[in-house]
Parts: C-alpha cells; structure tokens; sequence
C-alpha cells in the first residue's frame, strides 16, 4: 500500500473545510444575518464574494493546482474571521472562550500558512 505525503492531506484536509463553508455560506440562511451584524460594507455582497473565493480555491487546494496562490486569499478571510468575530470575545469573554471558539481558525491559519509557505520540493 502506497502512503500519502503529508502535503496531500493537508490540502485535502483544508480543502474540504473551506469547501464545505463556502458551500454553506450560499445555502445557509444564518449566514447573511452574521454577516451583517459585524458592521462590514454591503454584507450580502461580502458573504457572496467570501463563499465564491472559498469554494474557488478550495478547489485549486483540492487539486494541488496553483496552492499558493490559492492559500493567499484564505489566509486574509481567516485573519479577518478572527479580527472580526473572534477578537470580540477574547475582549468580552476571556482568553478560555475565545481559545475554545478560536481553535478550527488558528487550525486552519496554520495550515494554510504551511502551504502558502511549501515549495513542491521542500517536505512538510
């Protein structure tokens, strides 16, 4: 049996995360009221446009096509997701919650981070 490099898992990995948000961005009503209760310009156009580049490169990451510069777009959504929604609570709740509610992004930060940074002849 053939194993996998570590490289391929993480981006299937990332890929069906933001895959699957992106997806759910579009189809899940809820998200158009998050998105505008954080005071963002024209939030049903920013969740549109979010959702489309998630799904996009999430596909590329999927692929292995174009990876880095993939991950760059990722990178600025995960960093706003955090300044945004996570950096309140650290501010009204406290380090533990914010930790607990922060976890899946700083996961995915990191690893989106490896692969904006991996070149396809270094090894992870």
């Amino acid at each position: 049996m053939r194993t996998m490099n570590m490289s391929k898992w993480i981006c299937y990995a990332v890929g069906y995360v933001f895959l699957t948000s992106g997806v759910l961005k579009l189809v899940v009503s809820d998200f158009k009221a998050t998105f505008m209760s954080l005071g963002l310009p024209f939030p049903e156009t920013m969740l549109f446009l979010v959702a489309i580049t998630e799904i996009a490169c999430s596909a590329f990451i999927i692929s292995r096509l174009y990876v880095r510069q993939a991950a760059a777009p990722l990178i600025l959504i995960m960093l706003g997701a955090i300044f945004l929604t996570k950096l309140p609570i650290l501010m009204n709740q406290g380090f533990l919650q914010f930790a607990f509610d922060a976890r899946l992004d700083i996961i995915m930060l990191i690893l989106l981070l490896l692969l904006w940074q991996h070149r396809p002849t270094k090894q992870l």
